[in-house]
């Protein structure tokens, strides 16, 4: 997807995560001067971000910056190795809310001793010792990176066709969306998810704020949205906003 001004690709990255293969589709935006991509997916994964930038005719090396749409793990996960390939030429943006978590000040919201607890146990059997208490000790010790702007709610971007950034807390207290104007698209993050060709709101069992992310959804209806691209399921193309204010005003009404 492209216009004159700036270009979007979605990318796929795949991998077996927790003994079952997970997809997740970070989004490269961008133009002349400025390569950004939107979300850094789990630890261990650059090399198939390097791939999968390759297939999308995009170099590595072209990034110059990374938005974080949100604290979790598979969005922060592929940062600090990021950060260590490109050096300082890379600038690195989120939320003010999520800046702390991202930097390692706080916990992550989702990261309790107890949920990590329930994460070990679900790990498949034949997962072996050592895997398992690597696994532990990356959700106590969660990656962390410095954040070196902080993106406001209704700020532009003024590159790659024009990226608006949508302040949707919910699925964490600092979530973002983003919406490239020059293909009218959505970078959904975790705000929405596409499952069976349905797109629909975030996810309960991940969701730190049930009600208040299904709120943020409104806010949406005043961009014209063609396509969405959802970091859990991919793309969503059709009437998207109708389809995003029939979820909005669903949760309304059950609300």
């Amino acid at each position: 997807m492209t216009d004159d001004t700036g270009f979007i690709r979605m990318l796929e990255i795949s991998a077996v995560i927790m003994g079952r293969v997970e997809a997740i589709h970070p989004t490269l935006i961008g133009d002349e001067d400025t390569v950004m991509l939107v979300d850094t997916g789990f630890p261990g994964q650059l090399a198939l971000f390097r791939e999968a930038m390759a297939e999308a005719g995009v170099p590595f090396n072209r990034l110059t910056k990374i938005v974080i749409t949100h604290q979790d793990l598979d969005h922060i996960g592929g940062l600090p190795a990021m950060i260590g390939e490109l050096g300082q030429g890379v600038e690195v943006l989120a939320s003010e809310v999520e800046k702390p978590y991202i930097q390692g000040e706080q916990r992550l919201v989702k990261l309790t001793p107890e949920a990590i607890e329930r994460a070990v146990a679900a790990l498949p059997p034949e997962v072996p010792e050592e895997r398992r208490k690597a696994f532990r000790a990356a959700l106590e010790h969660p990656p962390q990176a410095k954040v070196n702007r902080v993106l406001a709610d209704g700020e532009e971007l003024p590159c790659c066709g024009g990226v608006t950034v949508i302040a949707t807390p919910g699925h964490t207290p600092g979530h973002i969306c983003l919406y490239h104007r020059g293909t009218r698209t959505l970078i959904a993050g975790d705000a929405l998810r596409m499952q069976d060709g349905e797109l629909l709101g975030p996810d309960p069992r991940a969701t730190a704020d049930m009600a208040l992310a299904l709120r943020s959804l409104s806010k949406l209806a005043a961009f014209n949205i063609e396509r969405v691209i959802c970091y859990h399921g991919g793309l969503y193309a059709g009437n998207a906003t109708g389809r995003i204010a029939a979820i909005a005003r669903r949760a309304a009404e059950d609300n």
